[in-house]
């Protein structure tokens, strides 16, 4: 019951972010570190002393000759994104069948005569029971797709697996008058597979969740009303 009240609580609230989006057009998420993937507890390093007055290197400076590329938690790096894929299926299915019984007796205790008396009109003992049965399916099916995404997002590497690799999540939003257009990407990488420029194809991330697209005036009226698509997913015709 306290669910139930808590929900019917938020409810108006949902509404009114609806409406005021309807008026005033989608709004930018706040800045924020990503935290779906992060741990909840992270390691940070302790700072480190500070530098004697003829020391060649000051606090805080990075290794002119060290590696640069992203390998700690917090560490940006680059996802190069390419999709270029097509796909094509065609299916076809014919099935067909047909049989027939029959069944009858000759001699059953003398009865077939009694019952060629009640049936006087075309009983045949031989042939007491017939059964006949047709059956046929047709189908036929074909898929043609073709995707084309090029696109280029930073990513922050949310927590370091047990075996080295990282996991990653970035998250890029624009927003264009009342179009907000949105592109995420998430998934796991190894160090090694990414290049001297700090940057990695999105061919050599594992678990990869690429999602593209965008809210505002435009993809609403894009969109099937809510009472047209419900028709369309529970109609049994």
């Amino acid at each position: 019951m306290r669910k139930l009240l808590i929900l019917a609580a938020f409810v108006p609230l949902a509404a009114c972010s609806t409406a005021t989006e309807v008026l005033k057009g989608p709004e930018l998420a706040p800045v924020m570190y990503p935290a779906q993937l992060a741990p909840v507890e992270q390691a940070y390093l302790p700072e480190a002393s500070p530098a004697s007055a003829n020391s060649l290197w000051r606090t805080g400076s990075r290794s002119f000759f060290g590696d640069q590329r992203a390998r700690r938690v917090g560490d940006i790096l680059t996802v190069n994104i390419d999709i270029n894929d097509r796909a094509q299926t065609q299916n076809s299915t014919n099935r067909s069948r047909s049989n027939s019984a029959s069944g009858g007796v000759t001699n059953f205790f003398g009865l077939e005569n009694s019952l060629g008396k009640a049936f006087p009109g075309g009983f045949d003992a031989a042939n007491m029971i017939g059964t006949e049965g047709e059956f046929s399916a047709n189908g036929s099916g074909n898929i043609s797709r073709s995707e084309r995404v090029n696109l280029t997002i930073a990513a922050v590497i949310t927590a370091v697996m047990p075996n080295g690799n990282l996991v990653i999540q970035g998250r890029q939003e624009v927003r264009t008058n009342r179009e907000l257009r949105e592109l995420t990407v998430a998934g796991i990488v190894r160090p090694e597979d990414i290049s001297s420029a700090n940057t990695i194809a999105h061919t050599q991330i594992a678990e990869a969740r690429i999602s593209y697209g965008g809210r505002g005036d435009v993809s609403r009226m894009q969109n099937t009303p809510a009472a047209q698509s419900l028709v369309e997913r529970f109609s049994p015709f």
